[in-house]
């Protein structure tokens, strides 16, 4: 049987600061620079999971698209929407927001809410020319 992929799309908007508690503020800005400053900023975050399996021949669907888009909806949006993620997002009280652990995050709350059988990968726009993707290595 062929592996297809489907793909979702999602948006969030979200305010982080990238800063290291363990340095100095003048570390924080030589590293992160405009990115560490001390009052945050906000992203306009697109999102697409991507799912892989077999077609299954009843229904002809990898995954139901209107499934995944719920679980999105219960495990990202309404979690980091509009919300400043290292104050009101427990998984980023001890680590540092970067679109890179934003998302590890995202994938392993959707891993626990996808059957094994699929395979999953994140990619995250943090802006239109910056991106990430994960896929759970």
């Amino acid at each position: 049987m062929p592996i297809v992929t489907v793909h979702r799309k999602a948006h969030f908007n979200a305010a982080h600061r990238l800063c290291n508690p363990n340095w100095t503020e003048a570390q924080n800005n030589e590293i992160f620079g405009k990115c560490s400053n001390v009052h945050y900023h906000g992203h306009n975050y697109e999102l697409v999971v991507s799912i892989s399996g077999e077609i299954n021949p009843e229904t002809g669907y990898v995954y139901d698209l209107g499934k995944l888009r719920d679980i999105i909806k219960i495990e990202v949006e309404d979690s980091f929407d509009h919300k400043n993620l290292n104050i009101e997002v427990p998984e980023f009280k001890n680590l540092i927001p970067t679109a890179e652990n934003i998302s590890v995050v995202i994938y392993n709350k959707l891993r626990e809410k996808i059957e094994e059988e699929f395979q999953i990968k994140i990619t995250l726009y943090e802006t239109p020319r910056n991106f990430v993707t994960y896929s759970g290595e």
